[in-house]
């Protein structure tokens, strides 16, 4: 277990190892093991993260000419879908000082040449692969024939983003520091990147940004043409990536919790990050010139539900209107389009009264 932490929102949260890291350790250990023929209790690799990593070998297997081994995965107190999945590695040596990484069982096969790698190879990403040649080469350098593998990989994939990504029939060995630090904004935003870009190398040139689970259902009842990506609460990084990749036209949906925020400037709506949703509404009722004592008990609701209900029942859906007018201006503002040349579309809704606008 890595004794290594992170403060997120006030709390410590001890950081994990990717598959990247297993990998390399089930290599080297097993390279280790083949050449002393004994078993070894421990495994030390370096990350690029400068991190020291000692991983215990399991199911240690050796052979005449091979061995083979495996690192369980620890994800800390990150929600990883592959937390404790055993990566295999089977080494077996080579003459020519070459090192020869594939993939087996339950890893991923690339079906897209890109980011990932080329088309047709197994789904180990370029920083892994480097991490087990560099701690094979601090064992020999007799080179290597390096086999890893996952027998629980395809069940685990199912649970995680490869299939949207052109990956298929398992998992990837992935990690760019060899550390999984736990709620890692950097890490999620950079999957979605990679969905926005697969998106428009098959063609797309529109694309729904919807930001959690309801969201898509949303997207999904009201038939949207186009791309269809979830964006959690990064709408501001989300559509200048959007915008700059190219795509001719954007929509946006959101819960008017999240978007009553950004119709006041926040583009980024995690609630411990930025929570402003009864603000948001008692500036629009005040531009309204609303009666004080509505502005006063839309003040005291805890939830953006709670105002809402009392501004319909006070008839003044206009602030509604005016939210998602709020919300269209701030995105232009936000993408530096005063030429109106982004074509985006806001679509707000409410758990209790559907959707509530669309603003065109």
């Amino acid at each position: 277990m890595i004794e290594h932490y992170v403060v997120k929102y006030g709390e410590s949260l001890r950081c994990g190892y990717t598959t990247g890291s297993c990998a390399a350790g089930a290599a080297k250990a097993a390279a280790s093991m083949l050449l002393s023929r004994e078993k070894l209790e421990n495994i030390c690799i370096d990350t690029p993260a400068g991190i020291v990593l000692t991983l215990k070998p399991m199911d240690i297997h050796i052979e005449n000419d091979y061995v083979y081994c495996c690192i369980i995965k620890d994800a800390g107190d990150d929600p990883d879908s592959t937390d404790k999945i055993e990566i295999y590695a089977k080494v077996s040596k080579r003459n020519d000082s070459k090192i020869v990484i594939d993939g087996g069982e339950g890893i991923g096969t690339i079906t897209r040449s890109g980011f990932w790698g080329k088309s047709g190879t197994a789904a180990i990403n370029p920083v892994p692969r480097k991490m087990i040649a560099d701690e094979l080469l601090k064992v020999s350098n007799c080179g290597f024939n390096v086999l890893i593998y996952a027998p629980r990989g395809r069940e685990i994939a199912k649970k995680t983003f490869n299939s949207n990504l052109g990956i298929i029939d398992g998992i990837s060995i992935i990690g760019t520091k060899g550390i999984v630090e736990p709620m890692s904004d950097e890490a999620l935003k950079k999957s979605i990147y990679i969905e926005i870009d697969d998106a428009y190398d098959k063609g797309m040139r529109e694309i729904v940004l919807f930001l959690g689970n309801y969201g898509e259902k949303v997207v999904e009842d009201l038939k949207l043409v186009g791309a269809k990506i979830k964006i959690s609460n990064f709408i501001g990084d989300m559509l200048l990536y959007s915008k700059n990749q190219g795509f001719d036209k954007i929509t946006l949906v959101g819960h008017i919790g999240k978007l009553c925020k950004l119709s006041i400037g926040a583009f980024n709506t995690h609630s411990k990050i930025c929570d402003v949703r009864i603000e948001a509404f008692v500036y629009y009722l005040a531009l309204n010139s609303a009666p004080l004592e509505l502005i006063n008990n839309v003040n005291e609701c805890k939830t953006s539900e709670e105002a809402l209900t009392l501004i319909m029942n006070n008839n003044y859906p206009v602030v509604i209107n005016n939210m998602i007018d709020g919300c269209i201006d701030r995105i232009k503002r936000y993408l530096k389009d005063d030429g109106n040349e982004s074509n985006i579309d806001v679509i707000m809704y409410s758990m209790d009264y559907g959707i509530l606008g669309v603003k065109l």
